[in-house]
């Protein structure tokens, strides 16, 4: 890739995280806090060994979120229903998971998993179906979706699914510690040959190879390439044999089906039930990650752990004083509204320049053509 190349990949998140910077420091100004203490206090913090795993734990769920994201995106598909994807899929994962007891721990694990692949692929294909049978906008199904499935879980938990607890909180039963994911701490501490009280997630091996083979499919398969295709121009990619109805079905199960896996690590590294309490929101911060990281493997790992890092290491705003945590979420909000602009203004210059080579190969045709006849 030339540097051109490399500057309009890496321009937009960089000026879109460089903006955002100076719209909270501009808030914390008017609050009356100095920005320059509390971003010095968040950057003291997050330097610490424990806060790097939990940034590395919160952008795990968040790249998976991001690369469901990311398949159907690829199609130009705006699916928002990874939200209501990893939350049905963590509830059914929890109950199967909870429900077949103790078994051999790789086997219970994958039971699991597949459960929740199978449920997250479930949900989003519907909304696939719904859009090439009835021409629904995905946008709308996956919204209709998540609604469906976040009230569906609760009434679930709150009817005949739930057990009994000495806890007031409302929830399955606990999956057996054969199904419980193991933690990286081994390797971390003897890394750094000490005892860290926080656990980093094994998930993350998950990750990265979930993240391996989307960069694979897209770029170096037949799939990848119909999917892109379909995605820049369903009509000539139908003319050269391009299924567009299949392809758009086929992208939102796998989009569904990594959807499904967001919130295994949360259900095996560190709840190992479902509740009320099981964390929500994932599914749309995985829309900044993906926007940030262009819809890149890479881009969106390195999205998901600078979003996981400012939301661990702004804890140490309340606590000393220097400003509400809320600060993050202007932060993030501004990151994700100009790179979506950045992300639209780049599209609409790819096809200012598409149209001006082929403009151009035109004239040159008819250059040669006029001049055979005058020969």
């Amino acid at each position: 890739m030339t540097w051109t190349g490399v500057r309009r990949v890496v321009g937009p998140p960089v000026a879109a995280v460089g903006l955002a910077l100076l719209v909270a420091a501009l808030v914390l100004v008017v609050s009356g806090a100095d920005p320059v203490v509390a971003f010095g206090n968040i950057w003291e913090y997050g330097s610490r060994l424990e806060t790097v795993i939990e940034s590395f734990n919160r952008a795990t769920p968040l790249y998976l979120s991001g690369i469901a994201f990311a398949i159907a995106m690829r199609m130009n598909l705006f699916q928002i229903g990874v939200e209501g994807q990893y939350i049905l899929a963590a509830f059914f994962a929890a109950y199967v998971g909870a429900g077949v007891g103790s078994l051999f721990p790789p086997l219970h694990i994958a039971i699991i998993l597949l459960t929740a692949m199978i449920v997250g692929a479930a949900w989003a294909g519907l909304a696939g179906w719904m859009k090439v049978t009835r021409n629904v906008h995905e946008v709308i199904s996956t919204i209709m979706l998540n609604a469906i499935a976040v009230a569906g879980v609760v009434s679930f938990l709150l009817g005949r699914w739930k057990i009994e607890s000495e806890s007031l909180d409302t929830r399955l039963g606990d999956i057996a510690t054969s199904g419980w994911f193991p933690s990286l701490n081994p390797i971390v501490e003897l890394a750094t040959r000490e005892i860290k009280r926080v656990e980093l997630t094994g998930f993350i091996l998950v990750a990265a190879l979930v993240g391996v083979a989307y960069h694979l499919i897209i770029n170096r398969s037949r799939l990848g390439y119909d999917l892109r295709a379909t995605g820049a121009n369903p009509w000539a990619a139908e003319a050269s044999g391009v299924p567009p109805k299949r392809t758009i079905v086929l992208a939102m199960l796998l989009s569904g089906a990594v959807a499904g896996l967001v919130g295994m690590a949360d259900l095996l590294g560190d709840q190992h039930f479902y509740s009320l309490r099981f964390p929500q929101g994932l599914g749309f911060a995985g829309i900044a990650v993906a926007l940030l990281g262009r819809n890149h493997a890479v881009g969106a790992a390195v999205a998901a752990v600078a979003f996981g890092w400012l939301e661990r290491a702004s804890g140490v705003l309340e606590v000393r004083g220097d400003a509400p945590r809320e600060i993050v979420t202007i932060m993030v909000g501004v990151i994700i509204l100009f790179a979506v602009i950045a992300y639209a203004l780049a599209q609409r210059r790819r096809r200012i320049e598409a149209a001006a080579a082929a403009s151009a190969q035109v004239e040159s045709t008819d250059v040669a053509g006029a001049e055979e006849a005058d020969t």
